[in-house]
């Protein structure tokens, strides 16, 4: 058997914020709307000052307003909540992200819930999980779930209808999400997780195996159905042969995977650049939808999600 095909999600993702490039550009041309995003960075955590500075380019060349608040670690949480109430007030802003962590004095949960759910970029208000969760239109979904949505379809192509898929993972910023949006997608789905009896067999029947689990390459190259697609989501540094040094692995053991799966994601290159693309296009989903201008397909990925949901308000969904 052939090597696995090897999913591109650089290339993809410059695809897509070439999609989305082109989309701004139309906004501003039919309904004279510039999309913007406010991100908020409290403290000096290194990792994050990188993540942060990354969005603030990318919004830049994609022709967005980016509107920067770097902020002192001692910031008071009540100071971070009235910033937050500004922005949700300004019409110049489409989309708020504050980035975690944040210092222990503030309490993240509540942070988070301040943004009004049309502004959150991130996806991460209760108000779009309970859309996404419902099947609901409007949803904003996060980033990675999506990014890793649509990557599959690239793979696998639009109708996922029949397809087995397990997610191993089962946190609120991926596992979840992502398990809703192939399940919205007609998808079979397993959510699986450290307590799961026999993870290997679970893994052996899908043919669409998401890794979110934030274990080094935990999921072996025999836990994986020959020809299935694999993504793998999980971003881990451990020690490289060279004495100290580090390298990037993901949550699968890529060299042993390559060799029975159909598609996979790398680590890095895989995963990891759709992140960034997807905020940058729930952006402009955000300011499309502020605007009254039609929303980019991509932005939704979800499925038949709207027939579902009109299935579901009349107690039919099966």
């Amino acid at each position: 058997m052939a090597d696995a095909r090897i999913i591109d999600g650089k290339a993809f993702a410059a695809g897509l914020r070439a999609r989305v490039a082109d989309g701004v550009a139309a906004l501003k041309a039919s309904h004279g709307v510039t999309p913007g995003l406010a991100v908020v960075l409290v403290g000096e955590d290194p990792a994050s000052q990188v993540y942060v500075r990354s969005k603030e380019r990318a919004l830049v060349e994609l022709g967005m307003n980016s509107f920067d608040h770097h902020e002192p670690a001692d910031m008071a949480e009540s100071d971070l909540l009235a910033l937050i109430d500004r922005l949700n007030a300004d019409p110049a802003v489409h989309g708020i992200l504050v980035q975690l962590p944040l210092p222990r004095h503030i309490d993240s949960q509540k942070v988070l819930a301040r943004i009004v759910p049309e502004k959150d970029a991130d996806g991460f208000h209760i108000v779009n999980a309970g859309l996404l969760a419902t099947g609901q239109p409007g949803a904003i979904v996060p980033c990675t779930p999506l990014g890793s949505l649509l990557l599959i379809r690239d793979t696998l192509g639009r109708d996922l209808k029949g397809k087995r898929a397990l997610v191993l993972g089962r946190s609120n910023i991926v596992g979840k999400p992502m398990a809703q949006l192939l399940l919205q997608a007609d998808c079979t789905v397993t959510m699986a997780h450290s307590r799961t009896a026999d993870l290997p067999g679970e893994c052996r029947r899908a043919d669409i195996l998401v890794a979110a689990v934030g274990r080094p390459e935990m999921v072996r190259g025999d836990w994986i159905k020959p020809g299935a697609t694999v993504i793998d989501v999980g971003i881990n540094r451990v020690p490289a042969a060279e004495p100290g040094k580090t390298r990037l692995v993901g949550d699968v053991a890529f060299d042993e995977a390559v060799k029975v799966a159909g598609a996979i994601t790398p680590v890095p290159g895989g995963v990891g650049p759709m992140t960034i693309a997807c905020l940058m296009l729930n952006t402009l989903a955000a300011a499309c939808r502020a605007a009254g201008a039609p929303v980019p397909e991509e932005a939704a990925a979800m499925g038949n999600a709207q027939g579902n949901a009109q299935l579901n308000a009349q107690g039919m969904a099966r």
